[in-house]
């Protein structure tokens, strides 16, 4: 009688432990969003568009591949709005500004939302939707410079000027009198280390970009200037808007141009202004 009692105890402590294990296998958590993905490529370091930081802080968004390391910023809340209007999960990719337009025509990358504009060269290989932002060029400088002063391009003049590579911004500097024209630097943290070490005089930036880096680096401040008016003379104003990049035919055009004429210029100037000082809160 006690071998069979214990025989049956066995197996119902069995039983409640397969039970217990299956229904635990079972537990679908709430949080689990079982959308299509919609990938979404950006540099991550260019603020107040996109930036890492090291938590969700903000409604940041996990960085794909990047242990402990998320994106915010303007472009990121731009892609929420998108991929929210399309019904997708959004992942946010990770990439180098060149390699940004080759993923999207090769497929690895949905879309660029990485403060592009829609130049008419880019515009060859990938498609681009209307318009979510327009902006101002500027030149970003030393408080302490020769040219802290400066109030419009003739004010540059002998200037050491550098613009990132592979932007419409390289393309502007020429227009200042008896500039040296820099290299094209990599991204912005470059620029602005050198900017920094005072290895040049300025550097080529969109006016919330500067209003950003001023913030972040208490020794900057920028020239204010207007595009064809005081400033850089802007032949295609096209060269001063940001869109989203897309591949060539993409059936989802139509939608995030539709999301994009949804959002307001006094709502993305808002998205803007808190971009710009989540980031200053951030210390970047």
């Amino acid at each position: 009688m006690k071998k069979l009692l214990t025989l049956i105890l066995t197996v119902c402590l069995s039983l409640t432990s397969v039970l217990a294990f299956s229904s635990c296998g079972n537990n679908t958590p709430e949080s689990e969003d079982n959308r299509p993905v919609l990938k979404v490529g950006m540099e991550c370091a260019y603020q107040p568009y996109n930036w890492t930081q090291i938590d969700d802080e903000n409604g940041a968004v996990p960085i794909y591949g990047k242990k402990n390391q998320y994106a915010n910023g303007y472009d990121v809340k731009i892609a929420k709005k998108i991929a929210d209007a399309l019904d997708r999960k959004l992942e946010i990719h990770a990439y180098e500004w060149e390699s940004l337009v080759p993923a999207v025509e090769s497929g690895a990358l949905d879309l660029i939302i990485a403060g592009m504009s829609p130049t008419a060269e880019r515009a060859e290989v990938i498609d681009f939707t209307t318009p979510y932002y327009e902006s101002n060029l500027v030149v970003v400088v030393r408080k302490d410079g020769a040219y802290k002063d400066a109030k419009n391009l003739a004010d540059l003049a002998n200037a050491k000027i550098v613009a990132q590579s592979g932007t419409f911004h390289d393309t502007v500097i020429d227009q200042i009198a008896n500039v040296t024209h820099e290299t094209p630097m990599e991204d912005f943290p470059t620029m602005i280390t050198a900017l920094n070490s005072k290895t040049i005089d300025g550097y080529i930036a969109e006016e919330p970009g500067a209003i950003a880096d001023c913030n972040g680096n208490s020794n900057f401040t920028y020239v204010k200037l207007v595009n064809n008016d005081n400033g850089f003379t802007v032949e295609d104003l096209s060269n001063v808007t940001l869109a989203v990049g897309i591949k060539k035919g993409s059936t989802l055009l139509e939608q995030i141009n539709t999301c994009i004429a949804g959002i307001s210029v006094t709502e993305r100037q808002a998205l803007m202004n808190e971009a710009i000082t989540q980031a200053q809160s951030l210390g970047l």
